[in-house]
């Protein structure tokens, strides 16, 4: 069976087919305003699913997530602490935050994660090529996209443009030829009404604006849709294979993306839009703006990754997923099952018990059909939600084996090991080797006691006792980093 998606543009179920093993995927990454939530990565984990069964299909992957580090929501939190004295504080932050929250998931890297700050020369580029094909137009120092003349405006989100609703602030709607147009440059800094509208803080003295960017039409600040448009084209060039977003960014932001860079170009944009569907929490879609979410890093250090993991594959990604502790409970169990049949099958295989002419045909075949139905469901739409049925079908038939027989099949048990760990950890990114989160969790627990003893030592003179603990700890595999506000450790 080969892989078939569904199309968003067209609405339909098409086949996979690109022209040369290469895969070309931009993943629309977030503005870092704030702490990325469970939604965020249920977004994050289904792409990285995605791009690892495109790698086990033989594809070659270039995979591209942009961080968007200039926004008004960025700015209004200046000032909110004492080192967050800029936008760029404040983005620099809550980047740090998500890339640690992505390695926390077991995100495979993407080939580079461009910043908008770091490609504004790109963006002017491109509206610049806007203006000169007549798509654009400048008005008192800002340039909006004239969607009048783009002949297939609307298409991605099946609206017609008679029907669509004016875009942008109100302060705008006076300089737009239409309703619908949108900015591409915006001049001058973020307003006072954004910067109030975002505030979560009190705030004493000026209102912060956001950095500023010369260009051919004033000092301002891109827009938002021909960010993604610049990063994309600049690192995977004009047309590009799977473009990957929420649902909720069908319109305005990816229908803006296809008119402004097929626009500019003359070629199509994306061949394959795949949206996922929304994380909900109480019947309502998480948000940061309506405060009803749990914190990637939080989730991680209660529930460890590969509960989250499971959570995640326990729903197709282009359909809405709820969360609850119900659903939670379910994906612990489901992981449980699969680390203990991992662990049954890999201390059956090792032992004496195990040899080579013991056959069990009802294991090897649960290994093939667990193989073919694994593969099948991938390939229908990354239905992953069925691809770990079958792979605990594939757990239940180790256990039966193990338990019913005295002498092991090895040849079947060996392929049962590398059947999980091809599709367990390699395509689901769980992790069965991985130290168990709860063990983990009391490791970093007595490594916080004893920098606490060995701080105490330090107070009280006995320096030669305090560098015995952490001589102790580096011996462990513990490093000490003493700082101003406090000892810091990792694990080597």
């Amino acid at each position: 069976m080969t892989l078939s998606v569904t199309n968003t543009l067209s609405g339909e179920r098409e086949a996979f087919e690109v022209d040369d093993g290469e895969v070309l995927l931009y993943v629309c990454g977030l503005t870092v305003s704030d702490d990325a939530h469970l939604g965020h990565a249920r977004a994050w984990v289904h792409a990285d699913i995605i791009h690892r069964w495109l790698e086990y299909l033989g594809y070659d992957v270039r995979h591209v997530e942009n961080v968007t580090d200039v926004n008004e929501k960025i700015t209004a939190r200046a000032g909110e602490r004492d080192d967050w004295d800029t936008e760029a504080d404040v983005a620099r932050h809550f980047t740090a935050d998500i890339f640690e929250d992505m390695r926390g998931l077991n995100l495979l890297r993407a080939e580079v994660y461009p910043r908008v700050s770091e490609h504004v020369p790109e963006i002017i580029d491109l509206v610049e090529t806007l203006v000169d094909r007549g798509y654009a137009y400048e008005s008192n120092g800002s340039v909006y996209f004239d969607v009048t003349q783009f002949e297939s405006y609307g298409d991605l989100s099946n609206q017609e443009l008679e029907e669509l609703e004016a875009q942008g602030e109100p302060d705008e709607r006076s300089e737009k030829r239409h309703p619908a147009d949108f900015a591409l440059w915006k001049a001058d800094g973020v307003s006072e009404s954004a910067v109030r509208e975002h505030r979560k803080h009190e705030h004493e003295g000026a209102l912060p604006t956001g950095q500023t960017w010369d260009s051919p039409w004033s000092d301002g600040r891109p827009g938002w849709h021909v960010e993604c448009s610049a990063m994309s084209m600049t690192h995977l060039g004009e047309t590009i294979d799977v473009h990957m977003g929420g649902r909720d960014l069908v319109f305005p932001h990816h229908e803006n993306e296809i008119a402004q860079s097929e626009a500019a170009t003359g070629e199509e944009f994306v061949r394959y839009w795949l949206h996922n569907g929304l994380l909900e929490t109480e019947g309502e879609k998480m948000s940061s703006s309506l405060g009803n979410y749990w914190t990637v890093s939080d989730a991680l250090e209660k529930l460890g990754v590969n509960v989250v993991r499971t959570f995640y594959a326990g729903a197709q990604y282009r359909t809405d997923q709820a969360l609850s502790e119900d659903a939670l409970e379910e994906a612990e169990e489901r992981f449980e099952r699969l680390q203990r049949a991992y662990e049954t099958a890999v201390a059956a295989a090792d032992s004496v018990d195990a040899v080579t002419k013991a056959e069990d045909e009802a294991l090897r075949d649960a290994v093939e059909a667990t193989r073919t139905e694994f593969e099948a469901a991938m390939n229908d739409d990354f239905n992953v939600r069925e691809a770990t049925a079958a792979i605990l079908d594939l757990a239940a038939a180790v256990n039966r084996h193990v338990e019913s027989n005295e002498t092991y099949d090895y040849p079947g048990l060996r392929r049962s090991i590398e059947t999980l760990e091809t599709f367990g950890e390699g395509v689901l990114g769980l992790q069965f080797d991985a130290v168990d989160d709860g063990d983990a969790t009391l490791a970093g627990e007595l490594v916080e006691l004893v920098l606490e003893i060995r701080e105490q030592e330090r107070q009280a003179g006995n320096y030669e006792r305090a560098d015995q603990l952490r001589d102790a700890l580096d011996e462990a595999g513990i490093e000490v980093e003493d700082a101003p506000d406090g000892p810091t450790y990792r694990f080597e």
